[in-house]
């Protein structure tokens, strides 16, 4: 399996164990509605995603006012396209099959086509390094 992909992985799983944590901080320690708790751990969560996918996955030259903007809208595109196409492809499976769990398989597969998209639009639009486009993809 590639590296950077295994690197996008492990970045993944301390985003989400960062921006939980403090989502759950802002919820029962400082009493914030969910909405307000997701938004502040979501946000953190995206923000150590930047950084370290940055820094660590893709080891990018880019500037941070270029590649973070890139970041924000290929993160966007992923996630609509991604959760949009899940719910089509299970509600489309639980009229074939009855007791097809529809919500549960679309969390699931967008989990899944998100963390692909979302892999391939960072290391190829909002990462991708000058000496990336001239030997290829191959890190």
């Amino acid at each position: 399996m590639n590296r950077s992909f295994l690197r996008f992985l492990l970045v993944g799983a301390c985003n989400t164990i960062i921006g939980l944590s403090i989502m759950f901080l802002c919820l029962h320690g400082f009493g914030f509605s969910y909405l307000m708790a997701a938004a502040c751990g979501n946000s953190i969560g995206a923000v150590v995603s930047y950084i370290l996918n940055r820094t660590y996955t893709f080891k990018s030259e880019k500037s941070v006012a270029k590649s973070s903007l890139a970041f924000i809208l290929v993160v966007g595109f992923c996630y609509i396209f991604s959760y949009h196409l899940s719910m089509v492809v299970s509600s489309w499976a639980s009229r074939i099959f009855r007791a097809f769990p529809r919500d549960d398989a679309a969390a699931l597969l967008g989990a899944v086509l998100y963390t692909a998209t979302n892999y391939f639009g960072q290391k190829c639009f909002v990462f991708r390094n000058h000496s990336q486009k001239n030997r290829g993809l191959h890190s």
